[in-house]
């Protein structure tokens, strides 16, 4: 019997790890890299061409029947951090989202899903403008694999609302930050 408990202890880690952990990847952005200015914000004193970044995941946990994905800033000069893009209720069956699809009128979307306002006030994907002069703030890409179809939240839903909304129902979640920062 300590042998076969011995086996499990030993098989169970290595199938996991065959098995792959839930992942998010991108073309344009590298984990801790620096985002480059196609993704920047238009506005604030910024000047770039703020188009979200395609993501890609793989892996999600079984179970999953749906996908979010957010964009964070937790160095934001708010005391509550700045949310950057919040999308949600992508169906299990899309594991990526192309360049652009930030843009809401721009027609990527997947359907179904919904994107929410953001700090800037409005919906869909808003870049990097840190204050001029601060240090560089990261930016936090996350990809949540969710045990629902639909969390029930609209465009109008704040980010911390539907945050709140996904941890709740969260099977995993996969991240990669970026930084950026002005002179």
């Amino acid at each position: 019997m300590k042998g076969l408990v011995t086996l499990a202890l030993l098989v169970l880690p290595a199938l996991a790890l065959a098995a792959g952990s839930f992942s998010l990847s991108s073309t344009e952005i590298k984990p801790n890299g620096t985002i480059a200015e196609k993704q920047v914000f238009k506005g604030f004193g910024c000047d770039g061409g703020n188009v979200s970044p395609s993501l890609a995941w793989k892996n999600p946990p079984a179970g999953t029947k749906s996908f979010a994905v957010t964009v964070y800033d937790p160095d934001a000069p708010t005391g509550s951090g700045w949310w950057h893009w919040v999308v949600f209720n992508i169906p299990a069956e899309v594991t990526s989202l192309p360049l652009g699809t930030g843009n809401p009128e721009g027609g990527q979307t997947p359907k179904g899903a919904v994107q929410s306002r953001t700090d800037f006030g409005k919906p869909g994907y808003g870049g990097p403008c840190p204050p001029k002069g601060d240090k560089p703030h990261r930016y936090i890409f996350t990809v949540y694999a969710l045990k629902v179809d639909k969390i029930d939240a609209d465009e109008n839903a704040s980010g911390a609302l539907v945050g709140f909304m996904l941890n709740a129902n969260k099977l995993d979640k996969a991240s990669l930050t970026v930084t950026y920062g002005r002179k």
